[in-house]
């Protein structure tokens, strides 16, 4: 624990200098675009704009198991928004996502196209789209429905809470990781006595709550986010291990991990990705080859 003085909440807050730690750059308490930037428009009916984080990812394997599936109509191009250099806030982006969070979706399908964020709404959207990976009888369909939206409500813990505080913040907080590392592990428990006797969420049927949770809740299974494997032990956690590599062993997962990446073995990364050839001839490796 700290000696320093406690912190005294003013009567007021106000913005008088950066917070957030690694993210402080990027943290405003204020809405709307801080440039003018349209964004690029490809030849597919469906354009996404996104980073391989959690979030995204679990756009990019939608997308990815839809045209595994023959819906030629998913076809997509996917456009890099780097956050950390503050892409999200271009006006184009906002444009699309008020909320200036990736991923975001524009389906130009149409007569007149329409724009979908928040990255539950947008596997919604597509599943209902393309009659695919969300049950069509009431029961099951409930089910998958209710654990999308556990992810989209329990999943700020993860991130914003334990990981910031955990990974992110300038400094280390016993009070801040214990409640969250608390709260983490309490989820991780809700998933485990869930698939304890369900191969997935839904029950039998592989649907778009797997795609909402595996990408958090698996990579954090497998010790990949924030370096907290073993803090949290989740080797633990025997059923969501099982559940997440039966995933991880998809090849439309295993695609959909590559698109807007730009991290880690230059290989796995396909920064863009805009005709399904992409993932043989223009990911990182080959293009610094080729330079």
């Amino acid at each position: 624990m700290t000696d320093a003085p406690a912190y005294v909440p003013p009567k007021v807050w106000t913005w008088n200098k950066e917070n957030g730690g690694q993210f402080a750059s990027i943290n405003r308490p204020i809405a709307g675009p801080t440039h003018e930037k349209e964004l690029p428009v490809g030849k597919h009916p469906l354009q996404l704009y996104s980073l391989a984080t959690p979030n995204g990812v679990k756009v990019t394997v939608m997308l990815e198991e839809l045209l595994a599936l023959g819906h030629k109509g998913a076809e997509y191009d996917a456009w890099l928004i780097k956050i950390g250099n503050g892409d999200q806030f271009g006006s184009g982006f906002v444009d699309i996502n008020p909320n200036s969070k990736i991923p975001a979706l524009m389906d130009r399908s149409g007569p007149e196209p329409i724009r979908v964020f928040e990255s539950g709404s947008i596997l919604f959207y597509l599943a209902e789209k393309f009659g695919a990976f969300l049950p069509k009888d009431i029961k099951t369909r409930t089910e998958a429905t209710s654990w999308l939206f556990w992810q989209m409500g329990s999943a700020p813990y993860l991130g914003g809470g334990f990981g910031h505080f955990y990974a992110y913040a300038p400094f280390k907080i016993e009070y801040a990781i214990d409640r969250f590392a608390m709260e983490v592990k309490r989820q991780l428990d809700v998933l485990d006595r869930r698939l304890a006797d369900n191969e997935y969420l839904a029950g039998k049927e592989y649907t778009i709550a797997d795609m909402a949770v595996w990408p958090w809740y698996g990579a954090l299974a497998k010790g990949l986010v924030y370096g907290a494997g073993e803090f949290l032990s989740v080797q633990d956690y025997k059923n969501v291990q099982r559940w997440t590599d039966q995933i991880a062993k998809r090849p439309a997962v295993k695609r959909g991990r590559m698109v807007n990446r730009i991290s880690g073995d230059p290989a796995s990364q396909l920064h863009e990705r805009h005709d399904a050839s992409d993932f043989e001839t223009r990911t990182q490796d080959k293009l610094e080859a080729a330079t």
